[in-house]
């Protein structure tokens, strides 16, 4: 079964930090364009972070540049979301993509920023 678990979610102060996970199952994310989005309350979905099939090359939304990082592992199957720097503006569902010939997307994982 194609699947894609996240996990890692929950609530932040402001300037703190957490990683989301993305575990994949019934396939392998080497083979895939792996991306994180997120999508905040009457917001449209938006992309956060890409990283190629591969792991060649990384990909930033402006609004994230310098303070997230997406990476994977091969070995667990597995990609990362590493938030530093977290502002309130970051509260969101985080959303898990793995997209090649066919497109596959995670459940989410709530992230709120708040003091």
């Amino acid at each position: 079964q194609v699947q894609l678990v996240e996990s890692g979610g929950g609530l932040v102060q402001p300037g703190g930090s957490l990683r989301l996970s993305c575990a994949a199952s019934g396939f392998t994310i080497s083979s895939y364009a792996m991306s994180w989005y997120r999508q905040a309350p009457g917001e449209e979905r938006e992309l956060v972070a890409t990283i190629s099939r591969g792991g060649f090359t990384t990909n930033y939304a402006d609004s994230v540049k310098g303070r997230f990082a997406i990476s994977g592992d091969n070995a667990k199957n597995t990609v990362y979301l590493q938030m530093n720097h977290l502002k309130p503006e970051d509260t969101a569902v985080y959303y898990c993509s793995a997209k090649s010939w066919r497109e596959v997307w995670g459940q989410g994982t709530q992230v709120t920023v708040s003091s």
